[in-house]
């Protein structure tokens, strides 16, 4: 019940940091948070942890949690690594695949259109963070996959996020299944180069969305905190 309860306090924080509700350096009370969310603090605590590893959150010694807002050069240079990253796992993947695996990968995709399906953005990310968690373990390398699974938590946030901008979940679907059919079809630079610019394309969107967002009036297109 608390990891679900941090979950929900989770997102909507980091939803109200990446659009601007908390500016860079705020301070982040536990008990105001936890006042807020009708909680006790040991979920505001498990949210803020969670946060940080994603970078959004600087925790400081006996003076508590406050906001960083990554910059834009930092985000970009990450978006690229990252490409770059599943790009080899899936040159890996299309190569070593098991049958296992590929059962695998196409239940995480039928989750991804379930989630289409209902217009639910955060369960498509929950199926889509299984079908990419699946794709790095399918590269057969566990460097790769411990590294690959490192930045993609640190870029959770901006994943997430991007699944917002219009029509991105259909175009994110689409690139799954020609993903899937390079796998299963054993072609390794299709995999690779499809998965490059399935990465690159989620930065752009996260890119466009938070250029609509700071065009909107203060107060407009951030969901309510609770």
């Amino acid at each position: 019940m608390t990891t679900r309860a941090a979950d929900h306090i989770r997102e909507k924080l980091e939803q109200a940091i990446l659009t601007g509700s908390y500016g860079d350096g705020v301070r982040l009370d536990e008990l105001q948070l936890a006042e807020k969310f009708e909680v006790s603090r040991t979920p505001i605590r498990e949210a803020l942890q969670m946060l940080a590893a994603s970078d959004l959150v600087e925790l400081i010694p006996r003076r508590g949690a406050f906001v960083r807002h990554p910059g834009f050069v930092e985000l970009v240079e990450m978006f690229e690594v990252m490409a770059e990253l599943e790009g080899l796992c899936g040159r890996l993947a299309a190569r070593r695949m098991t049958d296992s695996l590929l059962s695998e990968l196409k239940t995480a995709e039928q989750g991804c259109m379930s989630a289409l399906d209902d217009g639910d953005t955060d369960a498509y990310y929950r199926a889509n963070e299984q079908f990419h968690t699946l794709l790095y373990q399918a590269s057969g390398n566990s460097f790769l996959t411990a590294e690959a699974k490192r930045l993609h938590k640190r870029l959770q946030p901006f994943r997430r996020l991007q699944l917002q901008a219009r029509g991105r979940m259909w175009q994110s679907m689409e690139e799954h299944k020609a993903i899937l059919l390079a796998l299963e079809t054993g072609n390794a630079e299709a995999s690779a180069g499809l998965l490059r610019d399935h990465v690159a394309i989620q930065g752009e969107k996260f890119h466009d969305l938070m250029a609509g967002y700071h065009a909107q009036p203060a107060g407009q297109g951030v969901e309510q905190m609770v």
